[in-house]
């Protein structure tokens, strides 16, 4: 493996939200609106919006498996086990998943320098509470409270935790806007979905929250569409709740695997579509987990378009895509192609490091980029990303 003279910025790590995310800033008297959690025999679940919800086996994550222990399935599974064969291994919770002072020992200890911190649990709670768009605002202005109560958004300049927004209530998004940079935060999360308002579900890009796309350049705040439950239909040819297990049994592909490439291609284009970036030069928008297979024919969908549509755009609406957008690829994506596509000041490096389909290591990416020049790794493994994150270029 190629040596590197820096330590990386891994724009992809998760911590494992305790029992309390949800609730501890959250006033008691919202908790059936919101989330509560109950025991059921062994195991407690959180019931989200009054609906029980089991989309993950054990929600406490404790224990839990280790990194990267889906890593062979993914490359190929050469071996040919069953999916949940790779499950079976379960281990105490690591202090390092939900401690920052832990954290931050454990990342010295990879080699890597900074991370972006985004959510297990909370990138999949919108989509249950969306029927009640004042319940989401509750719920992740606690989620919010917390996160920055047990991480902060910008622990000693080498954590940045990313808080957690939504559309669903523009008032409520404008001011969380306003409250994170406050708190210090380089990086916000959002879904890639179309949210649901009081008045129905909208195009993010629609001029009604332009309000709130303005406050995020003015904050000069990056924005991170991450994967999670986007709501996403697979009418009828699987079911559509999200799940995170696999079945005991008679395990079979379904379309519902391709729901995250689907999120992010049709929040992506549509944000070339809208002229976003012709509205609101310096918006920053990054693409986290979901993955790069879908970039080429997403290309080849904007280039026909503006084909069809002389006078639209105001520059060929790839240029668009490949200036104002970086994109972290699977680890299991092409990463030739992706950086053939884009361009190496574009692509940024990610492990989703504790997750199970991650890297046992962060850097444990870095051998597939040893036939790059020096200074195209150097930009994915850290430059790309410290500019996002307005860092003064320290790679220390």
């Amino acid at each position: 493996m190629t040596s590197l003279d820096f330590a990386p910025f891994d724009c992809d790590n998760h911590y494992y939200e305790p029992v309390d995310a949800f609730t501890r800033f959250l006033d008691p008297t919202h908790a059936s609106r919101c989330v509560e959690w109950v025991d059921i025999g062994k195991r407690t679940y959180p019931v989200v919006g009054g609906a029980l919800w089991r989309g993950v086996a054990n929600p406490t994550f404790d224990p839990v498996s280790p990194p990267g222990a889906m890593h062979d399935y993914f490359r190929g599974n050469p071996d040919g086990r069953q999916p949940w064969d790779f499950l079976a291994e379960r281990n105490p919770i690591d202090p390092a998943y939900r401690d920052r002072g832990a954290r931050i020992a454990t990342m010295n200890e990879q080699g890597l320098s900074h991370i972006w911190l985004f959510p297990t649990l909370g990138v999949l709670f919108e989509e249950l509470l969306k029927h009640d768009p004042g319940a989401v605002a509750l719920a992740f202005t606690a989620f919010n409270r917390w996160l920055d109560d047990d991480w902060g958004l910008a622990h000693q300049g080498r954590i940045f935790a990313a808080p957690y927004l939504t559309l669903a209530d523009l008032d409520w998004a404008c001011s969380e806007v306003e409250w994170a940079a406050a708190q210090g935060a380089r990086v916000i999360v959002m879904r890639p979905a179309a949210p649901t308002t009081a008045h129905g579900q909208l195009s993010p890009f629609d001029p009604t929250f332009d309000r709130f796309w303005a406050s995020v350049v003015e904050a000069d705040l990056t924005v991170v569409i991450h994967a999670g439950d986007s709501g996403y239909s697979n009418n009828g040819y699987a079911p559509d709740a999200f799940s995170g297990q696999f079945g005991s049994g008679g395990w079979q592909p379904t379309i519902k695997t391709f729901a995250i490439e689907r999120a992010a291609a049709d929040f992506v284009i549509s944000s070339v579509f809208a002229k976003m970036f012709d509205r609101f030069p310096g918006l920053r928008m990054a693409t986290v987990e979901n993955g790069a297979g879908y970039l080429r024919d997403a290309m080849k969908k904007l280039d026909v378009t503006h084909s069809r549509m002389p006078g639209y755009f105001d520059e060929h609406p790839v240029d668009t895509l490949r200036a104002n957008w970086w994109v972290n690829p699977f680890w299991e994506d092409d990463i030739d192609e992706i950086v053939g596509l884009m361009g190496a000041d574009r692509v940024i490096f990610g492990s989703d490091w504790p997750h199970i389909e991650g890297m046992p290591q962060p850097l444990d990416y870095v051998k597939q980029l040893d036939h790059f020049e020096h200074d195209d790794r150097k930009k994915i493994l850290y430059d790309n990303v410290a500019e996002l994150t307005r860092l003064d270029g320290s790679t220390s």
